[in-house]
């Protein structure tokens, strides 16, 4: 039997984590029907156990930084000759490990090489700058040992072309397989916008603070109050949280509601009229995949990632995430019932190599 490992030692939680169950989920039912023996290298088995796989646990390269590349270029080099010969190592998370293997693939999330950072997240997010100055070279290691690299959206994979000097043809686009059977769809139309949302983690790269500033301007400019702006973010759960609580808790029409789960998530986008979404980077932006389909107003940032994600959507206008007077214009036509500046978000062509699904991707990888 032909051998596949899948390395994932860094995929604990989150949208990464779903990536890694899903390609054990289709493995497990995929690899034993066509003669392939799969082996997963993970943090612990009972994030994503499933059958037909042989599993390694290693809590260790978590620890720290040092012991995660350590794992990478040294250990599982050695860890590939015992488990040899190795058809395809396909790494999913972002670093291409020293390792012996007829072919080799990895999967990249982390755009942060692409993140114009500033003191401003020095300051509140230390470890944000470190990804964004070390994940190029992190990439750049044994990146051209890779038969294929998979991104999920195509300005990642004319970005990384152009980066490390990569033939287009050898990184797959294969968008995320979401799940948005509980997303609301609305056939009603809004007449005037009095709530919007922004979802996000309260990290600061998300960028909540132009929102809060665009509301401030909303109100001493314009003297427009009766709007409501929702935020995830509690206050307490980090510097900058507490940054953002400390210079816009006054405002009223902010509320800082905290973290939701999933399903009350799905009941709060019923109930906004406008999805904002400021964030500086992102590897998809799934927001605004899971509000779209409600047909209801998106501000979204100018950038990249954000007109992929929100393509065929119908009433969609972009900002410049830097610029509060900007969105605050934005949201004072939406309260006021101007939708001019409302436009449907064209398709983007997604070009060979492309998988919509694990079944093409790994027919991709292994063939």
């Amino acid at each position: 039997m032909k051998k596949i490992v899948i390395s994932a030692v860094n995929l604990v939680e989150a949208g990464t984590l779903a990536i890694l169950r899903d390609c054990l989920a289709f493995l497990s039912d995929f690899a034993p029907k066509h003669g392939y023996h799969v082996t997963a290298i993970v943090f612990k088995r009972e994030l994503a156990d499933f059958p037909n796989i042989e599993y390694i646990e290693t809590t260790w390269p978590k620890k720290r930084w040092t012991n995660r590349l350590w794992y990478e270029y040294v250990s599982m080099n050695r860890i590939s000759k015992e488990i040899g010969p190795v058809y395809l190592w396909f790494s999913l998370h972002d670093t291409s490990p020293t390792v012996k293997a007829e072919r080799q693939a990895v999967y990249c999330h982390n755009s942060f090489s692409f993140y114009r950072w500033k003191m401003h997240d020095v300051i509140f997010a230390p470890k944000i700058v470190l990804f964004a100055l070390m994940t190029k070279y992190i990439y750049k290691t044994n990146i051209h040992q890779n038969h294929y690299l998979v991104v999920q959206q195509e300005w990642f994979r004319k970005a990384l072309s152009q980066m490390f000097d990569l033939n287009e043809k050898r990184i797959i686009v294969s968008p995320p397989d979401m799940d948005l059977q509980h997303a609301i769809q609305s056939n009603s139309k809004i007449q005037k916008v009095k709530s919007f949302l922004f979802a996000g983690s309260p990290n600061s790269h998300k960028n909540f603070e132009v929102i809060c500033k665009a509301s401030k301007i909303l109100i001493e400019k314009y003297h427009i109050t009766d709007f409501k702006v929702k935020i995830t973010v509690k206050g307490n759960e980090n510097k900058y949280a507490e940054w953002l609580y400390k210079n816009w808790k006054n405002i009223a029409q902010i509320d800082f509601m905290s973290f939701i789960p999933k399903g009350m998530l799905m009941e709060c986008y019923n109930k906004t009229d406008c999805l904002i979404f400021p964030s500086k980077i992102e590897s998809w932006g799934l927001p605004i995949s899971e509000f779209k389909i409600s047909n209801k107003p998106m501000l979204l940032a100018d950038l990249p990632y954000a007109h992929e994600t929100a393509q065929d959507s119908q009433l969609t206008a972009f900002f410049h995430p830097d610029d509060e007077q900007q969105l605050a214009i934005l949201m004072k036509e939406l309260i006021e019932g101007d939708f001019h500046q409302l436009k449907a978000v064209p398709s983007i062509e997604i070009k060979e190599p492309k998988a919509t699904n694990w079944l093409q991707l790994f027919q991709l990888l292994l063939n």
